[in-house]
C-alpha cells in the first residue's frame, strides 16, 4: 500500500524591490518533495493573487530525504501585488556568501530576463509564460513558453558551473539535451519529449548504459579539453586524495573505513590494472535523471567528472535486484572488453563498489561545504549515510 506524504508550505513574501512583505496562511500541496515549486507559484497565484518566485528554503521541519513535513520557503514578487493581508513575519534577509545568484533578491527576475533577451535574439521569443518547475541548492529550473514551443531554463551554483562545458563538448549527440545559450552558469536548453524514467526497469536500464558507453568512447579523446574546461579531475591521485578528505573530516571510528582508506591507493592501482580508461563520467546516473520517449535523453550532468566509467554503471545499477543489476554490469563489461582488449572491466566495478560509496559521501560533503546553513537540511544525513554504505561494501568487497 502506497503512503502519501504531504508538504505543508508556509511562503514568507518580500516585494520586488526586496523589502519584507509578510508571511501568507500555510497551504499543502500534492508533491512532497522540497525543491518542487511549481505547485507553491501556482497556489500563491489562485489562493492569493501573486505572481511570484521561490527564492530559496528558509525552515524545514519533520520531515525526511527532503520530503514531506511542514517546509518554509522565502517568495518574492515578480509583479505588483493585489491587496493581500500577510501576518507579521521574521526573516534574515542579510546575504550570504554562499548563497546562489538565483536564490538572492532579484535574481530570478535577473534570470528570466536573461533567457527572454536571449531567446529574442535567436528569433525563438517572446516569452509568453513562466514556470518555475524546482529551485534549491543545486540548481534552478523554468519551463519557458513561447510561439515556437517550450524551453528549458537552468541555472547553477558556482561547484556545477562545469556543466555547459560538458553540453557543448556533446552538442549533436542524440543523447543529451541540446544547449541553445549559457553564461554565467546560465542556460537555455531546448525541449525533450518524454517523463523521467524513474523506477525503470531492467531492460531500459540496460539501453541507458548502452547509451552512455558511446558517448563514454566519444569522450575519452577529449578528456584533456573537458579538464581544461573545468570538468573535474577524479583520476586516480586526485580521487585518492578527494577520498581520504571526506574520512578526516567526517569519519567515525568505525574500523572498516579506516582500513578501507588505508588500502585506497593499492585498491586504486588495482584499479587501473584492470585497463579501463579514464573518460567523462556522468556521476549521477539514476533512471530519475534520464528523459525517455522515441529515444532516451541523459539529463543533468553538473555531477560529470574526469573518472573510471565503472561509477557510473554502479550508480545505475543502485537498489537493484542483484540478479537484474548484474544483467546490466555484465553487458556493461563486455562491451568495454570489446573496445579494450585484454581489460577486465568486471573486476574493475567489484573494486570500485564501496570507492562509489565513498565518492557520494565526499560529494555530499561538498555541497555541504558550498551552500548555506539554512538548505543544509537537503544534505545534512547524506555524508554518513554514504560512509556507514562504504564501510558495510568494504567488508564484502574483493
Amino acid at each position: 500500500m502506497s503512503v502519501t506524504v504531504s508538504r505543508t508550505v508556509t511562503l514568507i513574501v518580500i516585494d520586488e524591490e526586496g523589502h519584507l512583505l509578510g508571511e501568507l496562511p500555510a497551504f499543502d500541496v500534492s508533491v512532497p518533495f522540497w525543491p518542487e515549486t511549481s505547485e507553491i507559484q501556482t497556489a500563491a497565484r489562485d489562493r492569493f493573487g501573486l505572481d511570484l518566485a521561490v527564492l530559496r528554503l528558509l525552515r524545514a521541519d519533520d520531515g525526511a530525504d527532503a520530503a514531506g513535513g511542514q517546509v518554509t520557503y522565502l517568495g518574492q514578487l515578480l509583479s505588483p501585488a493585489p491587496a493581500v493581508t500577510f501576518a507579521p513575519a521574521q526573516v534574515d534577509l542579510a546575504p550570504h556568501p554562499l548563497r546562489a545568484a538565483y536564490a538572492h533578491p532579484g535574481g530570478p527576475a535577473e534570470t528570466l530576463a536573461w533567457a527572454a533577451r536571449a531567446l529574442d535574439e535567436r528569433g525563438r521569443g517572446p516569452v509568453t509564460g513562466a514556470v518555475q518547475q524546482r529551485t534549491w541548492n543545486l540548481s534552478t529550473v523554468w519551463r519557458l513558453s513561447t510561439p515556437t514551443g517550450p524551453y528549458w531554463l537552468k541555472q547553477v551554483p558556482s561547484f556545477f558551473a562545469h556543466e555547459p562545458a560538458v553540453l557543448t563538448w556533446a552538442a549533436g549527440s542524440k543523447r543529451v539535451t541540446p544547449l541553445l545559450v549559457a553564461e554565467d552558469a546560465r542556460m537555455l536548453l531546448a525541449h525533450v519529449e518524454g517523463d523521467d524514467l524513474y523506477g525503470a526497469g531492467v531492460e531500459t536500464r540496460r539501453q541507458i548504459a548502452d547509451d552512455l558507453h558511446y558517448l563514454q568512447l566519444a569522450a575519452i579523446d577529449s578528456v584533456p579539453h573537458l579538464l581544461a574546461d573545468g570538468v573535474p579531475d577524479r583520476r586516480r591521485p586526485q580521487l585518492l586524495a578527494y577520498l581520504t578528505r571526506v574520512v578526516e573530516s567526517y569519519g567515525t571510528p568505525d574500523p572498516r573505513l579506516r582500513a578501507l582508506v588505508d588500502g585506497l591507493a593499492d585498491r586504486l592501482d588495482r584499479v587501473a590494472a584492470c585497463g579501463l580508461p579514464d573518460t567523462l563520467v556522468h556521476g549521477d546516473l539514476h533512471p530519475g535523471n534520464v528523459i525517455g520517449g522515441d529515444a532516451r535523453t541523459i539529463i543533468d550532468w553538473g555531477d560529470s567528472f574526469i573518472g573510471q566509467p565503472g561509477f557510473d554503471v554502479l550508480r545505475l545499477t543502485d537498489r537493484m535486484a542483484a540478479d537484474e543489476a548484474a544483467i546490466v554490469i555484465d553487458e556493461w563489461a563486455a562491451r568495454w572488453r570489446a573496445e579494450v582488449p585484454g581489460s577486465d572491466p568486471r573486476t574493475s566495478v567489484e573494486l570500485l563498489r564501496p570507492v562509489e560509496a565513498l565518492r557520494l559521501a565526499a560529494v555530499y560533503a561538498d555541497f555541504l561545504a558550498g551552500i548555506e546553513p539554512d538548505e543544509h537540511p537537503y544534505h545534512a544525513d547524506d555524508v554518513g549515510r554514504w560512509l556507514t554504505r562504504a564501510a558495510e561494501l568494504f567488508e564484502v568487497s574483493p
